[in-house]
């Protein structure tokens, strides 16, 4: 929301609103005809902006949710709301990496190779209770107990989009999303959806389950079809004050892809997802990404709508403020909110450093990620169950097209996944709390 109160906008002391004008102030007048066309430009380019402005009309913050104000996430008495949010990345969209397979990126391939190795059968069994063990109440009570006050949850369109023509708003995502939204209410956590993986791509990686381009943007259903799933879900959740806002598309268009084609397109899809949000939910924020993996905002321009906020990713990089200056330029030029939306898998030190960094510039942010397999970085670590690496071979030959991979005995099987579904579930791993205390925060007892 482009809110701009006469408190923000007081101007330096001498000038408007700061008192009686200085003597150094002068008075020029033009004189040449030129000068008189580049005065009228000034003039008819500040009526342009500030018409921009108009159409973000600030609209009252609904009791009990969250909006923006300036720079600032505010609640409903105006109070700034400090973000500090953990993703629960891998739950419903699963990534290759956090199984520690090579090969086996996106979730296409993934379950795919489950089928083979398990059967249809089973593994329809074992992302059941995948998702039943992976995020519990114990979770969403550790992180609100721990500190943070926010989860970012990342999305795949499959779990709620039946095909068909028209396609249904239908799947199993929706009976998961509504429990985890009541227990982070029950917790006192807000909650920011992520469409990790769009119908068709966003990204053109292995993370948006896509065929390895940023189909959104091409094929004209899929757009659309995103379009309508932003909706249909915005309606659903627009009397939620649980929930923060809708993160529209993660990480968009791969910086090795034609950009000069695909960033001119990203702010027109966020034009026309904003407006069909708005005509349903005027309450929750509209987090806009910019291109290349979301680390700058090429091709944004100044907020088109009420409750806009703009969200960047970074990873290892420089922890001194060079590192956020150009979006810091952005953020002071039009008078927007800044959300780190994913960070980490670096160091604790490293995680202190930049996490400290956006908290000196007032930008709230949500590390990467609060479950992962074996691994140092991050909140709450899986033990590496027995015969793994086996599970890890076979599932990346099947990825990479061999189909005369053998998969491993099926005692071996079931024993390797009930060792991960006992692990991921709360309790069965190991809580990092040097990883809590980079974040400021502290693991409860």
């Amino acid at each position: 929301m482009q809110e701009r109160h006469a408190r923000d906008h007081r101007g330096p002391v001498g000038g408007i609103g700061g008192g009686p004008e200085p003597r150094w102030c002068v008075t020029v007048f033009p004189t040449t005809r030129a000068a008189i066309h580049r005065l009228i430009l000034a003039g008819l380019l500040a009526l342009g902006a500030a018409l921009a402005c108009a159409t973000a009309v600030a609209q009252p913050i609904a009791p009990g949710f969250v909006g923006v104000e300036g720079k600032r996430f505010v609640d409903d008495q105006g109070k700034t709301v400090h973000l500090k949010g953990i993703n629960l990345g891998n739950w419903l969209m699963q990534e290759g990496y956090i199984f520690k397979f090579k090969k086996a990126g996106s979730p296409k391939k993934i379950h795919a190779a489950f089928e083979a190795m398990a059967g249809v059968e089973g593994a329809r069994a074992f992302w059941k209770s995948f998702h039943d063990v992976y995020v519990t109440e114990d979770d969403i009570r550790f992180i609100a107990a721990a500190g943070f006050n926010l989860i970012r949850i990342p999305l795949h369109y499959g779990l709620f989009v039946k095909d068909g023509d028209p396609p249904r708003f239908e799947g199993e995502g929706y009976a998961l999303l509504d429990r985890v939204i009541g227990w982070a209410k029950n917790a006192g956590l807000r909650v920011v959806m992520d469409m990790h993986a769009a119908p068709g791509g966003q990204t053109g990686i292995n993370h948006d389950d896509g065929p390895g381009y940023p189909l959104m943007f091409y094929v004209p259903r899929h757009r659309a079809l995103t379009v309508a799933l932003w909706k249909h879900i915005a309606a659903r959740y627009r009397d939620e004050p649980a929930v923060l806002g809708y993160d529209l598309l993660n990480e968009p268009i791969a910086p090795y892809h034609d950009t000069a084609y695909l960033i001119p397109r990203l702010e027109p899809f966020y034009r026309e997802t904003t407006a069909a949000i708005r005509s349903v939910n005027p309450r929750h924020v509209v987090f806009l990404a910019g291109p290349r993996w979301s680390t700058n905002f090429d091709g944004l321009g100044p907020p088109f709508a009420n409750g806009l906020a703009y969200t960047f990713h970074s990873f290892w990089s420089s922890t001194r403020r060079d590192a956020i200056q150009k979006l810091l330029d952005f953020r002071d030029r039009h008078d927007v909110p800044l959300f780190l939306g994913e960070s980490g898998e670096l160091t604790d030190e490293w995680n202190a450093a930049f996490r400290a960094l956006q908290e000196r510039h007032g930008i709230g942010w949500s590390f990467w990620t609060y479950k992962n397999l074996d691994s140092t970085s991050t909140v709450y670590s899986i033990p590496r169950p027995t015969d793994w690496d086996a599970i890890v071979a076979f599932v990346d030959r099947h990825a990479a097209g061999d189909r005369t991979a053998t998969p491993p005995p099926r005692d071996v099987v079931e024993r390797a996944l009930a060792d991960y579904r006992r692990g991921a579930r709360f309790g069965g791993g190991v809580v990092r709390a040097s990883y809590l205390e980079s974040l400021g925060l502290k693991a409860p007892k």
